[in-house]
């Protein structure tokens, strides 16, 4: 895997960094951060779907409990994200900035306007799922 990840072939699950870092003792944001980065303006990437259009950013981080984290996200027309669940406690604040988002999670599908936002725990399987016509940009808190 990490063979066709270098050579990007391939596309690691955020829930899967996350368990790669915990294995290597780093924080998933120092996975995903360049060495002279501040926590607070990361601005890096961490997930690229198939379309340039597509791609989750880590716009920086905050201490939690555990952790938070900031991302801008951008799905293609057609464009799906498939997450795995995380940890019990972890929550995510989605806010939409354009277009149309359905989050598929298991306990039921929530689709959300521009202007409008969802709180979800993310301890479950979940999706993105841009559900319009253009592209649709929103902003994810990740908070445990």
């Amino acid at each position: 895997m990490i063979v066709n990840l270098e050579s990007g072939d391939t596309n690691i699950s955020l829930s899967s960094l996350d368990r790669l870092a915990d294995a290597l003792g780093v924080d998933f944001v120092a996975m995903i951060a360049g060495p002279a980065a501040s926590s607070q303006r990361i601005d890096a990437v961490g997930w690229r779907g198939v379309g340039p259009d597509s791609k989750g950013v880590l716009l920086g981080s905050a201490p939690a409990a555990r952790e938070a984290q900031l991302w801008h996200w951008s799905l293609a027309v057609g464009e799906r994200y498939q997450a795995e669940p995380d940890p019990a406690g972890w929550h995510e604040m989605i806010s939409v900035a354009e277009g149309r988002l359905r989050i598929e999670k298991q306990d039921g599908v929530v689709t959300v306007e521009a202007g409008d936002f969802a709180i979800y725990s993310s301890a479950q399987n979940y999706a993105y799922a841009n559900a319009g016509d253009t592209k649709v940009r929103f902003l994810r808190v990740v908070v445990s």
